[in-house]
């Protein structure tokens, strides 16, 4: 066997920061599905009821969730290019 890294398979994945972007990804999910939470009118934010405001206010910080879980997991997933061989039609 030799020491060179194996170019075909993936380096092995951070399962910390894959733990962290899991977590960021049921936050939304729990704070959504939690309706006795929020189901009530005060406080009003505006004249609007915070049963209204706080499910708005999620698709903003949903979307952000999101974003920061998917930048998380493209870290926590290194990409390592595969070399192509000779006989591949690889012209470079």
């Amino acid at each position: 066997m030799t020491d060179e890294p194996d170019d075909n398979t993936a380096p092995p994945a951070d399962k910390a920061l894959l733990a962290v972007a899991a977590v960021l990804l049921a936050l939304p999910l729990v704070a959504i599905l939690w309706v006795p939470f929020y189901a009530r009118k005060d406080p009003e934010l505006g004249g609007v009821p915070f049963f209204f405001w706080y499910q708005f206010a999620w698709v903003f910080l949903c979307a952000a969730a999101t974003w920061a879980a998917y930048r998380l997991v493209l870290k926590a997933r290194p990409h390592r290019p595969m070399r192509g061989s000779a006989d591949d039609g690889d012209a470079r």
